[in-house]
């Protein structure tokens, strides 16, 4: 991404202020109106300040996984046994559950309704459409048995990509951040958006190449 690009996304980001976002809880579906309606997912603009609560934190995560959500494409066979369910999984001892219980879960993308479950790793092949893992939980752990299914993984850890992972979060300075494994999303069948791709930090290409922004 140019410079410029940056530049212009930034400018779009930044009259969502983020202290207004942050000040209280929000409804998700307005939070995302304001969201889509400025092109772009949030990215805290740049010079603002981090030194927020630790819920108002995992509150901005849990609205970015429903916008991965929104502009990722999953396979029909994705969802079998699910019913009209979208269901986005925590590992089993995974705080952050509470946080997307109170945030996100009922809310709907496209004709279904999120759910969210507590699994471990071994069940996540089972009914999960989206597994988030978080750092603590992340260390040292293989994702092999998921590999090519089409499960969104997203995570915090620092080799979650290389792992065969497909989103991590990250600090940038005072802003959190994602980076993309399109090579492992290529390979479960999961369509990213060019939108969520052109907001990424860097995205790895099938190649193996990193593709850095």
């Amino acid at each position: 991404m140019s410079s410029k690009t940056n530049a212009n996304a930034g400018h779009a980001t930044g009259e969502a202020d983020s202290r207004f976002f942050l000040a209280a809880r929000v409804s998700l579906p307005w939070l995302s109106s304001i969201l889509l309606l400025a092109g772009v997912l949030y990215v805290p603009a740049p010079g603002t300040a981090w030194a927020q609560p630790a819920s108002d934190v995992d509150q901005l995560k849990a609205a970015f996984l429903f916008h991965f959500a929104q502009l990722v494409e999953w396979p029909p066979n994705a969802f079998d046994g699910n019913g009209s369910l979208f269901v986005v999984c925590t590992l089993e001892d995974d705080a952050f559950y509470d946080e997307l219980e109170n945030t996100i879960q009922g809310q709907q993308i496209a004709s279904r309704t999120i759910r969210i479950r507590h699994v471990r790793l071994s069940q996540a092949a089972r009914g999960c459409n989206m597994l988030f893992i978080g750092k603590s939980e992340g260390k040292d752990l293989t994702l092999a048995a998921l590999r090519n299914l089409p499960i969104l993984t997203v995570g915090e850890t620092d080799d979650f990509l290389s792992s065969g992972g497909m989103i991590r979060f990250h600090r940038e300075e005072d802003k959190i951040r994602f980076d993309i494994n399109l090579g492992a999303a290529d390979s479960s069948h999961l369509k990213i958006s060019s939108r969520l791709l052109i907001l990424a930090s860097s995205v790895i290409r099938s190649s193996g190449a990193d593709q850095g922004r």
